[in-house]
């Protein structure tokens, strides 16, 4: 019976972002390549299509400001060694990923810029695996499902795709995640709807459940009230600052985790389940469901 546990796992996984771009039509195609006689037809390819973003080395010379790093991650950093180039034409990748899910497909009319997608196969493999495992799959099939995984972490909740979210992280503040390679951490947005579409499709015994904000999730598991506990046991040894200070610090830490304002982590983060198959007859806790005895 497993139960999986993935708190800020998803974010650290690696992405491939992609741009759609129009290309040119192409007429006149040979039939036959190899003979010169076969008669040529007019014919077009999609005028709209995904191109990778790829890496590739900053020029010699390059400063922040010909590289158009923002203000908030150029202070106390070199230039980037690295940045994001369009590929100019497709790869395997772009062939494939962006065409693997219907949410993907209909952001291909989005023209430009503006259509700019970041995918992560290996989260679909991971969620695909933790739904075989809790609700067995046609290659593995399992008597019962059973078990559960909970996935903490952040990105959308409301089915938009991640975009524009590769970060960098040093010395606990945003940086470039060009910059000094080797040194900083990298995270993404999580896709919470690609999680959850993958797992349905791996297995029919399981169900999802969320993304909810971790605000409410942590609300609805009790956290005020186990907080609670601990300061009141805190404040039976309130004769030392050091019981004091536990108490205030237990105080700030719960609020932060549930806070849904800009330096809070009750909206950022979401929460989500995936667990055996019940058809929806009972919500787990923290996600609308109640304790039954």
């Amino acid at each position: 019976m497993p139960f999986i546990v993935a708190h800020e796992f998803f974010d650290a996984l690696p992405i491939h972002a992609f741009q759609c771009v129009e290309v040119p039509a192409t007429q006149d195609i040979k039939r036959d390549a190899s003979d010169i006689s076969s008669p040529s037809t007019r014919t077009s390819r999609p005028t709209v299509q995904w191109r990778e973003m790829l890496v590739s080395p900053t020029p010699p010379g390059s400063t922040h400001d010909t590289l158009h790093t923002p203000a908030s991650q150029a202070r106390d950093t070199p230039p980037p060694d690295f940045q994001l180039t369009l590929a100019q034409a497709n790869t395997r990748h772009s062939l494939y990923l962006p065409e693997s899910s219907p949410r993907f497909r209909a952001i291909k009319s989005q023209v430009g810029p503006s259509a700019l997608i970041e995918v992560c196969p290996d989260a679909a493999l991971y969620a695909s695996d933790f739904a075989a495992r809790i609700g067995g799959s046609a290659q593995y099939p399992k008597p019962k499902p059973k078990g559960a995984a909970l996935i903490l972490d952040y990105g959308p909740g409301d089915g938009t795709v991640p975009t524009n979210s590769l970060r960098g992280i040093r010395r606990h503040r945003r940086v470039s995640p060009f910059a000094e390679p080797g040194l900083t951490d990298l995270s993404a947005d999580v896709d919470f709807a690609g999680i959850a579409e993958a797992a349905l499709r791996a297995s029919e015994g399981i169900e999802v459940h969320g993304p909810i904000d971790q605000g409410t999730f942590l609300n609805l598991m009790g956290i005020q009230e186990r907080a609670e506990m601990l300061i009141k046991a805190a404040a039976a040894n309130a004769a030392t600052d050091e019981a004091k200070e536990h108490a205030v610090n237990v105080e700030k830490a719960w609020k932060r985790l549930v806070d849904r304002g800009p330096a809070g982590m009750g909206k950022v983060y979401k929460a989500i389940a995936i667990l055996p198959e019940n058809e929806g007859r009972r919500k787990p806790v923290g996600f609308g469901g109640d304790v039954v005895a």
